[in-house]
């Protein structure tokens, strides 16, 4: 492209300094012809004025003083009385011979009828015209490698741009999505590096939400998995008990669904195609399900949980998020607490709180303003469950605060449900 644009260019220049300079060419030889011209005619009109004056004066004329005055002219001067021709002049010049150089030639007649003719070298006339046309060259050159020089700068400028560009792209294909923000002074070159900047933001968008959903999935799909691998373990214990088998076997299908549930949430929110439809639901059928699935992973570790605060509420929220939110809250609790963990539920303020606490030493004062961070964490955790737990809150127009550090107390508000009766246990 940009040896087009020199080309290109050359040629331009070529052709303007073409149809510029050779009319000027030709006017230049034209005008200093012309010019020079005149002024022999001139000269001969004197001549004659002068040899009549000095014809009436002294009755002859003086050829020295010519000779003198007109180094470089050759003059012949016809008298009218005799007939007589005079010659006069520093230049030696025959018209006749055949081998006469070139000259330019003026004839003025006096009031006495005396001719003068006077002949003049066209040599020097040739080494001013040649003088001109070399000026003109020469400027036209001059504008020619001006014209390249500021082609190759344009084209540097216009070209450059492209390949930034390409480079660009090849860093989007390679994986690199960090906006280049580069800027070039062209309209249309700007307006793609901002679309590829767009373009970059959105692929770092999709790849961070690709790399949220796996961290996410994995730490919301440990925790339903440790309880599935214990209901099967009682199943596997209590082989010899049908009644036992069925119950536990329910419950591990039951965790199943959720799972599966847990599982489709995830990755709609991760696609950002769908949320889970948040409706009106009991929170103590949830609650007291939910309770009943964690007892049994605290009891294996020497430990409980309870239900404990107002019954008969109501909330709007979507049951797999609240159950996975749950999920987190009490993990927290079993992974970095201690005791008995309780969940309970609270009304008031315009909303339907669920807290859940435990009996440990609580979140150290340097973490607690930065605990619901990725990537935070006190001990030994991903430090991603809090942070994904307040994020799928605030998609259902909830949220997730530290309502207390010591012991700690984690809160889920939640909108209320409406048309509720609660009552304390």
């Amino acid at each position: 492209m940009r040896r087009r644009m020199l080309f290109s260019t050359l040629v331009v220049a070529v052709i303007a300094v073409l149809l510029l300079g050779l009319p000027l060419g030709a006017l230049t030889y034209t005008t200093i012809h012309t010019q020079s011209t005149s002024q022999l005619q001139q000269e001969a009109d004197i001549i004659a004025a002068e040899v009549d004056d000095e014809l009436e004066d002294q009755s002859t004329v003086n050829l020295e003083r010519l000779t003198e005055v007109h180094p470089g002219r050759h003059i012949e001067i016809e008298l009218a009385r005799s007939g007589e021709v005079l010659q006069a002049g520093g230049w030696e010049y025959d018209p006749g011979a055949p081998d006469a150089p070139p000259s330019l030639r003026a004839t003025s007649t006096s009031r006495a009828g005396n001719v003068i003719t006077v002949w003049r070298d066209t040599q020097r006339l040739q080494e001013s015209i040649l003088n001109a046309w070399a000026g003109i060259a020469s400027l036209s050159l001059l504008a020619i490698g001006v014209a390249v020089g500021l082609a190759m700068l344009q084209a540097r400028r216009l070209t450059l741009p492209l390949v930034d560009l390409a480079a660009t792209a090849e860093r989007l294909g390679s994986g690199v999505a960090t906006p280049w923000g580069h800027r070039y002074g062209i309209s249309e070159a700007d307006r793609v590096a901002e679309v590829l900047d767009r373009s970059a933001e959105r692929i770092a968008g999709l790849i961070a939400t690709e790399r949220h959903f796996a961290t996410d999935a994995s730490h919301q799909l440990r925790t339903p998995l440790t309880a599935l691998s214990m209901r099967l373990e009682e199943i596997i214990a209590e082989a010899d008990k049908p009644e036992v088998v069925r119950e536990e076997g329910e419950a591990a299908l039951a965790q199943t669904e959720r799972l599966v549930e847990t599982v489709e949430s995830l990755l709609g929110r991760a696609r950002k195609s769908q949320n889970p439809e948040a409706k009106v639901v009991e929170l103590d059928e949830v609650l007291e399900r939910f309770v009943a699935e964690w007892r049994p992973i605290l009891r294996a570790e020497g430990r409980d949980v309870e239900l404990a605060g107002e019954r008969g509420l109501r909330a709007a929220v979507a049951p797999t998020d609240l159950t996975q939110i749950m999920a987190t809250l009490v993990d927290n609790a079993r992974k970095h607490g201690a005791g008995t963990v309780t969940v309970r539920t609270v009304q008031g303020g315009g909303s339907v709180r669920v807290e859940v606490s435990d009996e440990g030493p609580g979140i150290p004062e340097d973490l607690s303003g930065r605990i619901f961070e990725r990537e935070v964490t006190g001990g030994n955790g991903t430090g991603l469950g809090l942070a994904l737990a307040r994020h799928i809150a605030e998609s259902e127009g909830a949220r997730v605060e530290l309502i207390q550090a010591r012991p700690t107390t984690f809160a889920l508000f939640l909108p209320p449900g409406g048309g509720q009766t609660s009552s304390p246990v």
